[in-house]
């Protein structure tokens, strides 16, 4: 390709197909077939979606996460995409200048898995896919910029990318060291921590392994306390992301300790945050990858060494388990050797442990089994020594509790006790003491520790951008010269995985010169993470055709951070972490002036659908064999009524259950609002004109008033994401519309009457309210009513107070639940009137009989149901 821009594709509107007994829908039919494709080329035709960044209008940046293009979009998916378009479609309406592009995290593993399956090149399906993808949002309506839309798997791209890295490796920031990794066999690659789920691959399952590696790493670490302290600006992001987010940085306050051996140089140094029962350490245990840990088991051929030798290689090959289940049989051995207390002087056995990680704090803790439950259930299997040295604290009333029994850790702050000169002092102040003490003597410090760890980006398969390095024998590793990128992915690859990246088997991508002797050289063979191409990919939309730089700046901090950022909640630790990570990197560098990329954060939960294999309600998925397919029900139904259907079936941020039959109701609906405003097109006046509410009265003065009162409503959901409650508001709207047509003022509608001018600001607010959830037949009835311009670019409806303040009230009146009349009285009667009211209604009387009703229910200025007497 020229360029990483892809031919946009619009599919012909479907025509309404039967259902399934063989009928066509008949009850509230519309024709969308006639209409729906006219106007998504025609808003393509005026670049309704096409932003000009230089626009005096406010910005407003909305954004989609970053999709993957893999095989066909489902219903599942289009919850995702279709609360994006309800949001940019409003704000065009409410005079902003909306950037509202789209891309595609288009390198990774299933595209290079599916074309290994498929025998074809991961770019021929990759591109496949992408073409598919806009084919279907387009189906939906989806209003986005083409003019900006990029793919990760493209040079003009990656070169950026491979920029960024280059960017971080110049700061200190991207290094390359030896490490054990999480291995998956099946994907043939490495993970990072954040990959891997409950000790199995994200992607595919399979249950990880550890292996030591030379690997490439961006350092996270560096930037923890930032990503954890800015969490606090994030005030309009779900508190349970950053829950996660904060759970995950995992910040630890506490003391590195240092127990001295007894019989050598080494020092054993232990974190821990429970200072204050150091008094109760009755060993030291290390993990067994510590580095101490051959050296403490000796190199001699003795039985004894021997057996510590297997079983310390047994407990290394058991990483992965030992790291993500907390569950595993605790096993460990002592090394025979011992260290110093620095507080007590006492000497204590250093054991190698399995539920110790070298990946937590320094690899080494002080073992304290009264007061820790791991340490204590360990200490119960091996029977070594409890000691209770922290008691609880006194009731507010003075009442002293007994000190515990060794029978189970306590694990409560209190008051310390069997701890010489510390006795009798509160946890927390002797915390503070004991950090003084070791710190004045040289024994420890307090420090603070992160569960945080660096971002593994190597991986060692082909579909992905290439690490910018070139390793020479006389100066080692060399950064690629930035007029040398991109660094190209070769075409012609043997990409079966083996283990080792594709590339390095490919010669001729293998070989180059050394930039800086110009020597004989060879190139990094692992390619990166796709998580890097998605944590900037948001910074150039602005200038996604630029050849010169990777962003720019000026522009990205005219238009950032991002407004709304619209996507999945399980990306709340990968992708998001990772994107503020480089945006705080890049802001160091004097790049962008901004700490956090996303101010406002929505996150879409999922639509399930119970599934055949299982009978169960499960997340739409091929292999569950419940995918709904949007594409059959816009043939039935249409886009707009699959939209409002989505966007009806429940909070959107909550799971939602997928009806296939309830999707008619939205159908049935959409019918009603065809008929309502375009079979009185010509009965209305040409516009609706000012009102004066205090000159209107009855059933005139009452749909008024719901008028406003729905665009109020309507309005706060639409701007709070309520969209289920959005279209309730709108059903009600036209509700009330109905009652009114067959009302004698509903009789009085025509060009020159004040109740065909009410009517008129009905069916305009109806429309402009409903046109960013269904678009299609909004905007089709707009010009019908015989306006000229698009309804996206009229201003939202504003609310007229003064419809908002009743003289009167019109109650609906019900008996044993169906309608029987209507009552038009003051808004301040009482509900004793209300009640005396209804029951003296010549229309309700029949129905109520003679007898005294047995119950009669009230729905404060609204709704009266009279239950008859038995």
């Amino acid at each position: 390709m020229s360029d990483d821009r892809t031919t946009t594709t619009t599919p012909a509107a479907g025509t309404r197909v039967p259902d399934e007994g063989g009928r066509a829908p008949r009850e509230g039919s519309f024709p969308f077939a006639e209409y729906e494709e006219k106007w998504r080329a025609d808003w393509e035709r005026q670049g309704l979606f096409r932003v000009d960044l230089a626009s005096s209008k406010p910005k407003y940046y909305a954004l989609n996460m970053f999709p993957y293009p893999s095989g066909d979009l489902h219903v599942g998916h289009g919850r995702n995409y279709i609360i994006g378009d309800v949001v940019v479609r409003r704000k065009l309406m409410d005079g902003h200048a909306v950037l509202a592009p789209m891309g595609w995290d288009a390198f990774g593993l299933p595209a290079e898995n599916a074309a290994i399956q498929n025998g074809i090149h991961p770019g021929v399906w990759t591109y496949s896919n992408i073409k598919r993808f806009k084919e279907q949002f387009a189906q939906w309506g989806i209003g986005l910029d083409w003019t900006r839309e990029i793919a990760a798997c493209h040079p003009g791209y990656y070169r950026w990318t491979q920029w960024l890295f280059l960017t971080l490796y110049k700061k200190g920031l991207a290094y390359k060291a030896e490490a054990p990794v999480n291995w998956c066999p099946s994907c043939g690659t490495v993970l990072a921590n954040e990959q891997v789920e409950d000790g199995a691959c994200f992607r595919c399952g399979t249950t990880i392994e550890q292996r030591e590696l030379s690997q490439w790493f961006f350092k996270t670490t560096a930037y923890a306390q930032r990503l954890l302290d800015d969490l606090a600006q994030l005030d309009e992001w779900p508190d349970r992301v950053r829950t996660m987010q904060r759970n995950w940085i995992g910040r630890s306050e506490g003391v590195e300790i240092d127990f001295k051996r007894t019989d050598g140089p080494e020092i054993v140094r232990c974190f821990t945050t429970r200072a204050d029962t150091l008094f109760g350490v009755t060993w030291v245990v290390i993990a067994p990858e510590h580095p101490l840990a051959a050296v403490l088991i000796g190199d001699d051929d003795s039985p004894l060494t021997l057996d510590r030798k297997a079983r310390l290689q047994a407990m290394r090959n058991q990483r992965a388990e030992r790291f993500y289940n907390p569950d595993l049989e605790k096993d460990g051995f002592d090394t025979g050797r011992t260290a110093i207390n620095p507080m007590t002087g006492e000497a204590v056995p250093i054991w190698v442990a399995n539920y110790v990680l070298m990946n937590y704090g320094t690899g080494a803790v002080m073992a304290v089994p009264g007061h820790d439950a791991r340490d204590h259930e360990f200490a119960t299997k091996f029977g070594l020594p409890i000691k209770i040295v922290i008691a609880p604290a006194p009731s507010v009333s003075g009442e002293v509790a007994p000190v515990p029994e060794p029978g189970a850790a306590f694990e409560d702050d209190g008051i310390l006790v069997n701890s010489g000169e510390m006795t009798g002092k509160g946890s927390a102040e002797a915390r503070s003491a004991i950090a003084a003490q070791l710190e004045a003597k040289g024994g420890g410090k307090a420090t603070i520790t992160y569960r945080l760890r660096d971002w593994l980006i190597s991986r060692q398969r082909y579909w992905g951008a290439p690490i910018p390095i070139i390793y020479c024998p006389e100066h080692g590793a060399v950064a690629v010269p930035e007029s040398q990128l991109p660094v190209l992915l070769p075409d012609d690859v043997d990409f079966q995985p083996t283990g080792e990246s594709p590339l390095a088997r490919h010669a001729a991508f293998v070989n180059t010169t050394c930039p800086t002797c110009g020597k004989p050289a060879r190139r990094e063979t692992d390619t990166m993470d796709t998580f890097v191409d998605s944590s900037w990919y948001f910074l150039r939309y602005l200038s996604p055709r630029d050849e010169t730089k990777a962003f720019d700046t000026p522009m990205v901090n005219k238009w950032l951070p991002v407004d709304q950022y619209i996507g999945g909640v399980e990306h709340a630790i990968l992708h998001l972490m990772y994107a503020r990570f480089i945006t705080k990197a890049l802001k160091d560098e004097g790049l962008l002036n901004f700490d956090e990329p996303f101010q406002r954060l929505f996150t879409q939960g999922m639509i399930t659908k119970k599934s055949p294999l299982t009978g169960r309600l499960e997340k739409m998925s091929k292999s569950k064999g419940n995918v709904v397919a949007p594409i059959d029900l816009i043939q039935r139904y249409g886009a707009d009524t699959v939209r409002l259907y989505t966007l009806f079936i429940g909070p959107p941020e909550k799971d939602a259950e997928w009806e296939d039959r309830a999707v008619e109701g939205a159908y049935r609906f959409l019918g009603r609002v065809w008929r309502l405003v375009g079979d009185m097109a010509e009965r209305m006046p040409a516009d609706a004109g000012t009102i004066a509410q205090g000159a209107l009265s009855g059933a005139t003065a009452e749909l008024r008033f719901k008028i406003h009162d729905t665009i109020r409503q309507v309005g706060h959901d639409l701007t709070s994401f309520h969209f289920n409650t959005a279209v309730s508001g709108l059903m009600e709207l036209v509700n009330a519309m109905s009652l009114f047509q067959q009302s004698p003022d509903g009789a009085r509608i025509g060009p020159d009457t004040i109740e065909g001018r009410v009517w008129r600001e009905a069916c305009e607010a109806l429309l402009l309210l409903l046109a960013p959830m269904a678009p299609h037949i909004a905007e089709e009835l707009w010009r019908r009513i015989g306006h000229t311009d698009s309804i996206f670019r009229m201003a939202s409806p504003g609310v007229d107070p003064e419809a908002l303040v009743r003289t009167s009230m019109r109650i609906v009146v019900q008996v044993a639940g169906k309608l029987r009349g209507h009552l038009d009285l003051p808004a301040d009667a009482s509900p004793a009137s209300i009640e005396a009211a209804a029951l003296a209604d010549p229309k309700v009387r029949p129905y109520v009989g003679d007898k005294p009703p047995h119950k009669i229910i009230q729905v404060p200025g609204k709704l009266i149901n009279i239950v008859p007497g038995r």
